[in-house]
Parts: structure tokens; sequence; C-alpha cells
């Protein structure tokens, strides 16, 4: 099998070749941002919203990126291009690149990697049947002076609640944050429906704005589906019609227990039925 095709500062090398310092900021402490995007027949989705997101998010981290968004469109096309990647997950990282000391040195010049790997998608059982997630009671991260969640290199709170959730049976752990309630998922956003309203937790320091998230509220504003965005709290969570989580690798997964709670009718309701067949069309033409 080929070695795939990374971009990494200027240059294209095998995955095999792609290296970084060990000084850079990125090995170091986390500091950095990526985004993770979904390709489908060799073009990627929602695209433009991801490469907004992220120039965005740079300035709120004090990140100077010395390119355009258009240029780094330019390079994401060109990997898939070179990599010849049909439906595949691409992931952009940026990180504040080398430094010698903690102190950010506005002059280093930062580290851009443009990398992609197979797509592989969960079993269609999962989707069919629905999944188990676990809700854990804890303060939600999130980042001085910055007023909605990013998506940052920093990853390992989001680590440690998967395996939780892994180890206690469960796809996904959802944090429960004393001031907030329900905030989100270690990958993934949250939906509820009640009474043939679709509700998620609004966008605030602990709750990222997912790009998934962006097109299934706009699915459903286009179908006339009531949609709210507010706190949530664990027992909305838990009496709820119906419940789902997203996002870019997944798409739109069923969940039909809370640990020991199921929901609904034990199967995956309407709305997210009618969510997951739209959503998919959204996909399709992507191609």
């Amino acid at each position: 099998m080929q070695d795939p095709i990374v971009y990494l500062n200027g240059l294209y090398t095998t995955l095999g070749n792609a290296k970084v310092s060990i000084l850079d900021r990125g090995f170091c402490y986390g500091d950095g941002l990526f985004e993770t995007m979904r390709v489908c027949n060799g073009k990627v989705f929602k695209l433009d919203q991801h490469i907004d997101r992220l120039f965005q998010s740079l300035p709120l981290i004090f990140l100077d990126l010395p390119m355009t968004r258009e240029e780094v469109k330019l390079v994401i096309q060109e990997t898939l291009v070179r990599n010849k990647s049909k439906n595949a997950i691409l992931r952009v990282t940026v990180t504040r690149g080398s430094a010698l000391n903690f102190q950010i040195d506005p002059e280093a010049p930062p580290t851009l990697v443009v990398h992609t790997r197979p797509h592989s998608p969960l079993p269609k059982h999962i989707y069919n049947k629905g999944t188990q997630i676990t809700l854990l009671s804890m303060k939600a991260s999130a980042l001085p002076g910055v007023d909605r969640g990013l998506k940052t290199c920093n990853f390992l709170s989001n680590i440690l609640i998967r395996e939780i959730s892994i180890r206690k049976g469960t796809m996904e752990g959802v944090i429960i944050d004393p001031v907030r309630g329900v905030t989100e998922g270690a990958t993934s956003n949250i939906f509820i429906v009640i009474n043939g309203v679709l509700i998620t937790p609004a966008i605030n320091d602990c709750v990222l704005k997912g790009i998934t998230r962006g097109a299934v509220i706009e699915i459903a504003r286009e179908h006339k589906v009531p949609v709210e965005e507010r706190v949530l709290l664990p027992e909305d969570v838990l009496t709820a019609d119906e419940v789902f989580i997203t996002n870019s690798g997944i798409d739109i997964v069923p969940v039909i227990r809370v640990e020991d709670t199921y929901i609904g009718n034990k199967k995956p309701g309407i709305l997210t039925r009618f969510l997951q067949e739209e959503f998919l069309k959204g996909i399709e033409e992507c191609r």
C-alpha cells in the first residue's frame, strides 16, 4: 500500500518522512488548532465552514497563520489529489511552531500539516439500531477570554472522557457541567427531541460549534422543524423522546440508551431517522 502524501510547511512528502521538531509547541503543550473534515468522492463536505471556523479561532489564541483562506483550501485540494482521496477523513493541524520557552514568540513560524486517511464508517447496525452513551458530571474545560469552544490540540481531557465511557461499555461520554449543564461529548455534539422540538446546547465556551451540528440545524429549519439552542439538564436527556450525537466522522448516530435509562421506545426516533436521511442526501450532493 502506497505511503500517504502529507503537506507539511510548504512541502509534500510521504507520511513516513513527515516530521516536526520535538520543540514544536503542538507536541510540547498541545498549543494549536485542528479541523477534521469529511471527504466524499474527492470533495470536502462543508469545506468553507471548516475553514471559517479555523480562521475565526486563530486570533482567539493569538496564532497568526501567514496564509489566506484560499491558500489553505488549495493545499487541501492538492493533498486530496496527490493521495487520490475519494472517501476519506482529512485533518488540518496548525500549531504555534517551535520555541525554546513557554512564552509565546510572535515571530516563530507556525506549523501547518494536512493529511488524509480512509473514511471508515461505523457498523450499519449502530446507525440502524442506535448506541449507548454515558453522562459524566465534571467541570467542562474552557479557555480564558474565549466565549466559545475551540478545536485545540490539547485533547487529553477528551481522550480520557472517551476512555472512561468505553470502559463503561458505551460509545461516548457527554459532560454535565455544574454551571453549564449538558455541554458536549468527547468528540461530538448532542441533540435531543421533546414533543417534536429539536433541542441542543447553546454555543458557549464549553460547547463547540460543530460543523455537522450546524448542518443538522440547517436541515431542521429548512423543513420547518422547531429548533431550540438552550441550556439542557441531565433530566432533559434522560426523559427525551429521542437523542442523537453528531460529528464529521460519524454523521448522525441515534442514542437509544443513556447509561441504564432507555430513550423513547428503545429505537431510533422518527425525527432522528429523517435527519439521518436528509444529511446523507447532503453528503451525496457533495459529489
